[in-house]
């Protein structure tokens, strides 16, 4: 390994390859990176990875594709091509972990399948991000996050009570599988520690996105409940959701009895602890159509500010609903240092690593790489000359 892949970080001596695109597959690497892997992302030729140019752009950089492909290096490969291929084997052959998120089937057809990649290198943790999985009925079939969140049921239960099903507002569907993958990599890695041998890691999209709905999908297949769109609404507490104040929306979670005693008292509505239609959670859940009225008034008669202080000062857990500004803006965030600048000085800026480590703390992020911008570093470590880098320059290989 190169001097200029080597990092400090949990990860630190391991490398991954990494032929993933768009978002389920980078946001895997990227958390690997980020936890000191040297992760070599290989792209196409000519072209690199889809994401590199979607709009928006800051300095003729696709923001996109720089979120997400932090921390790698970038070698740029022909994979059809016999001598590209050769090159990868090499890879594979030197590598720890591989990750990628083409469709079922794509990589045996590149000759790159989990049986022939162990036969190159026994110890490689295989992980492949897909739609389907790898097995099934819709294991060829072209996905996205929407498709994911529509057919698991996530989109039937998100929105409002009355209106259209609705996609959450950031890409679950891709982010899920990319951490679902993670956790299955680093699990992998330590399996290996034991047996000295690699694995094969198969996570879908679909699978990824019930077991985020786990609670929706208990009640349905123990109770027969069929979940449905409540809004900010919970299913099973309440009060449990967005208010409306004299001027902006609050997030109200009311969890325990004591909790409510609290909230009744900072609303000054202590005659609602007596209310045989409140007592505990369940019942106020079942009667939210009589309670949720009685307490949407109450906070209509006050602003925002005002109804924080009062609920902040009983201990009562409450929010504003913040925008991305007002969220990337408040002093927890900030105090956590949940925004990070990479390069430093270059005004690029991006949500930072959600994992704190005091004692072994994590490698300072490296800064997206140019498409190719290591193919010639990547090489050398694998034992080519300069003159064979250009010969395969030459014959478009790289």
């Amino acid at each position: 390994m190169s001097a200029d892949a080597a990092s400090p970080g949990p990860l630190s001596g391991i490398r991954v390859i990494d032929a993933t695109h768009m978002l389920a597959g980078p946001y895997c690497t990227w958390l690997l990176g980020a936890l000191g892997a040297d992760v070599i992302k290989v792209e196409r030729r000519g072209a690199g990875d889809f994401t590199r140019i979607i709009a928006p752009f800051r300095d003729q950089k696709s923001i996109y594709f720089m979120s997400v492909n932090r921390n790698k290096r970038s070698l740029t490969l022909d994979l059809k091509s016999p001598r590209g291929k050769a090159i990868f084997a090499r890879l594979l052959k030197g590598a720890d972990v591989f990750v990628e998120n083409n469709r079922a089937g794509v990589m045996d057809r590149l000759g790159f399948g989990y049986g022939a990649a162990a036969e190159l290198n026994p110890r490689l943790v295989y992980a492949s991000i897909s739609g389907f999985g790898q097995t099934g009925p819709y294991r060829n079939k072209p996905s996205f996050d929407a498709i994911a969140q529509a057919l698991s049921g996530m989109m039937s239960i998100t929105g409002e009570e009355t209106g259209a099903p609705a996609r959450v507002g950031a890409s679950i569907g891709d982010i899920a599988s990319s951490l679902f993958a993670t956790i299955g990599v680093l699990s992998a890695l330590q399996q290996r520690t034991r047996t000295g041998r690699g694995t094969f890691i198969d996570v879908a999209m679909l699978d990824c996105q019930l077991a985020l709905m786990e609670n929706a999908v208990a009640r349905y297949l123990n109770a027969g409940e069929v979940p449905r769109r409540l809004g900010s609404r919970h299913p099973l507490i309440a009060p449990f959701q967005a208010f409306q104040t004299a001027d902006e929306p609050i997030a109200v979670c009311v969890d325990t009895n004591e909790q409510w005693e609290r909230l009744c008292g900072a609303l000054a509505r202590l005659d609602l602890l007596s209310d045989a239609r409140f007592p505990d959670g369940s019942a106020r859940a079942a009667n939210h159509a009589e309670l949720e009225p009685i307490l949407a008034e109450i906070f209509r008669s006050r602003g925002r500010a005002a109804w924080l202080d009062a609920l902040d000062e009983a201990d009562v857990p409450a929010s504003a609903i913040n925008s991305v500004p007002e969220a990337l803006a408040d002093p927890q965030v900030v105090s956590r240092g949940m925004v990070t600048e990479i390069p430093a000085g270059s005004g690029h800026r991006f949500v930072g690593v959600p994992i704190q480590m005091p004692a072994t703390p994590l490698p300072e992020e490296k800064a997206p790489p140019e498409l190719g911008e290591h193919t010639d570093a990547i090489l050398r470590d694998l034992g080519f000359s300069q003159p064979e880098i250009e010969a395969l320059r030459a014959e478009a290989v790289i």
